[in-house]
C-alpha cells in the first residue's frame, strides 16, 4: 500500500480537511501532504516558505505543480512526496485545479484520483460555519472549480463522492477500498455531477 497516493480534488467545502483527518484516523500510514506556500492566510498544513525559493525549485525542476490562489503561491515539490513514500506513509493531496491533479499523476506512485463535489450553498453555509473571512472568495472559487471540471470533463477519476450526501467516514472508507483494490481513473459524467 505505501506505494500509493491519494489525490483530492474538490471546491472550497468540499472536505478535502475533514477526510484527510478521517483517513488518518482510520489508517495512520495516510499523511496529509503538506504544500509549499508563500504569502497570507492559513498556515496549518503547509510548509511556510519564499516566493523565491519556489521560483529557485521551479528552474531546478523540482516542481511537479505550482499555482496562485487567495493572493498566495503554492507548490508540489518532488521531494516532499518522496519523503512521505521513504517513510511508508500515503501521500493526501489536496487539489483545487484539474490540471494540478493531472501533474501530480507524473509521480510514479498509483494515485487514487478523488473527486469531491458539494453544491454551492453547501460550500457558502461550511465556509461561513468554520468561520472563513474570505467567503466570499471561497464562492467564486467553487465556481472557477465546477468551470475547470466542465473545461476538462474527460480528466479521469477513481471515484466522485458527493460529500453533502455521505459522512467523512464513508469517503474515507470508499477512498480506502479504492486503494486496497488499485481501482484505475476512468472518465465520468462530470455534467451530472455539477449540474
Amino acid at each position: 500500500m505505501t506505494s500509493s497516493g491519494v489525490i483530492l480534488y474538490g471546491p472550497p467545502g468540499s472536505g478535502k480537511d475533514t477526510i484527510t483527518r478521517e483517513l488518518t484516523r482510520l489508517r495512520p500510514e495516510f499523511a496529509l501532504f503538506e504544500r509549499l506556500k508563500a504569502g497570507p492566510g492559513r498556515t496549518t498544513g503547509y510548509r511556510l516558505t519564499t516566493a523565491d525559493r519556489i521560483e529557485e525549485l521551479s528552474r531546478a525542476g523540482e516542481l511537479l505543480y505550482h499555482n496562485a490562489r487567495y493572493d498566495a503561491e503554492y507548490a508540489i515539490d518532488r521531494q516532499g512526496i518522496a519523503a512521505l513514500v521513504d517513510a511508508d506513509r500515503i501521500p493526501v493531496l489536496h487539489m483545487g485545479q484539474v490540471v494540478g491533479a493531472s501533474a501530480v499523476a507524473a509521480f510514479p506512485l498509483h494515485w487514487i484520483r478523488v473527486l469531491l463535489w458539494c453544491p454551492l450553498d453547501v460550500t457558502e453555509s461550511r465556509s461561513v460555519g468554520r468561520g472563513d473571512k474570505d467567503v466570499e472568495a471561497r464562492v467564486k472559487v467553487w465556481h472557477e472549480t465546477r468551470e475547470d471540471l466542465l473545461d476538462n470533463e474527460t480528466a479521469p477519476w477513481t471515484l466522485t463522492l458527493r460529500t453533502d450526501q455521505l459522512n467523512p467516514t464513508e469517503s474515507a472508507n470508499a477512498i480506502i477500498d479504492a486503494l486496497a483494490a488499485t481501482a484505475s481513473a476512468e472518465c465520468r459524467n462530470i455534467r451530472e455531477l455539477v449540474g
